[in-house]
């Protein structure tokens, strides 16, 4: 699969890649079980179809493993600051290691006292965020995660970047099984999404970037920023974002966060904001879950425009979900390099390739 002869449309199945892709942080000296958690978090959000941070990152991740920016075996410490509050130090691990703890810790202060709000700092991109809000909508609390990034996303009227994309998840529990669940960037797109067209050779959607005068462009290779969704909406909204995740946690904001892509052996020092809210606590506790999936269903139900329906928050991932476990997780042409490379560097076989249906 090298030199143009990787197919164009290849799949590979979700239990094949999450085995791969820890094999590939273990031979990073990743410990046993944060590799397969790892694996799991970047396979789980391939299937929900958020491909911009899906097993595309895995490579960058590994490549901050080999230049030591991400440390293969942090050690965690958690300081709990009051009986609803901690404060986790991730030790430079990767994201996912530490956002999955600090929510945890999260889950077990609102056990304890109806609401957890924990804070975690020098750690790195944690992937997609709606990991952690569903992580504490499975243990029964309503889950909201916050996380920054470097700049990628010009302030409303901006024209250089100056927040990151700084996304937000709210998830929900329900009587129906998947929590009801939003997550969502505070730009238009991802930035990774630029990542994976500059890789793929494709263009962007008209409308979410700026090239360097400032002009809008779907040409990914010149896009130096993305708009903030919703203009003045959503760069309000990832400013404060950035406040919780990287201030209020000892970090630094925007522009003077280290890159993701630039120097890869330089620290990334992100924050990361963590809530568990047990619904116990509340009237409403008996009946939450029935109603939110009473609210879900009606709102399927409302009349859509021609050519489309109405969902509910979480629905198109969990369809994406269905189709990719019968179907495979489809994987373009560039990371097939990337996976058969790191392949071969790594002396491991390759994930098994399919032909897309």
């Amino acid at each position: 699969m090298r030199n143009g002869t990787v197919p164009s449309q290849t799949v590979i199945a979700a239990d094949e890649l999450r085995t791969w892709a820890a094999e590939t942080l273990r031979r990073k000296l990743v410990d046993d079980r944060d590799a397969k958690l790892v694996a799991r978090c970047l396979v789980q959000t391939s299937l929900w179809g958020i491909d911009t941070h899906g097993i595309a990152r895995l490579p960058h991740y590994l490549r901050r493993l080999e230049r030591g920016s991400i440390e293969a075996r942090p050690t965690l410490q958690v300081e709990r600051t009051g009986a609803a509050t901690a404060s986790v130090d991730g030790g430079h691990g990767l994201g996912m290691v530490v956002c999955d703890f600090a929510m945890d810790q999260a889950i077990k202060c609102a056990e304890d006292a109806g609401a957890g709000v924990v804070g975690c700092y020098h750690s790195s991109h944690c992937g997609a965020i709606g990991l952690y809000g569903r992580q504490a909508a499975a243990r029964g609390m309503i889950g909201i995660a916050f996380t920054h990034s470097d700049a990628f996303v010009t302030a409303h009227n901006g024209r250089d970047a100056f927040l990151g994309t700084n996304p937000i998840c709210i998830a929900v529990p329900s009587a129906e099984g998947q929590p009801v669940c939003v997550d969502t960037a505070t730009s238009m797109i991802a930035f990774n999404r630029v990542m994976n067209a500059r890789r793929d050779g494709t263009t962007l959607p008209s409308g979410v970037a700026v090239d360097d005068a400032g002009e809008t462009t779907t040409d990914a290779q010149a896009a130096a920023a993305l708009l903030p969704f919703a203009e003045h909406k959503g760069y309000a909204l990832g400013f404060m974002i950035d406040v919780l995740c990287g201030l209020l946690n000892g970090m630094t904001f925007g522009p003077h966060i280290t890159p993701m892509y630039e120097d890869l052996g330089q620290r990334r020092n992100l924050g990361s904001l963590m809530i568990a809210v047990d619904p116990r606590r509340f009237f409403g506790a008996e009946t939450l879950a029935d109603e939110v999936a009473r609210m879900a269903r009606e709102a399927r139900l409302m009349p859509a425009r021609p050519g489309t329906e109405v969902m509910a928050p979480g629905d198109p991932e969990y369809r994406t979900e269905r189709e990719r476990l019968h179907s495979g997780i489809p994987i373009e042409p560039g990371l097939a390099e990337q996976i058969h490379d790191w392949s071969q560097r790594l002396d491991i076989a390759p994930p098994q390739f399919a032909t897309a249906p």
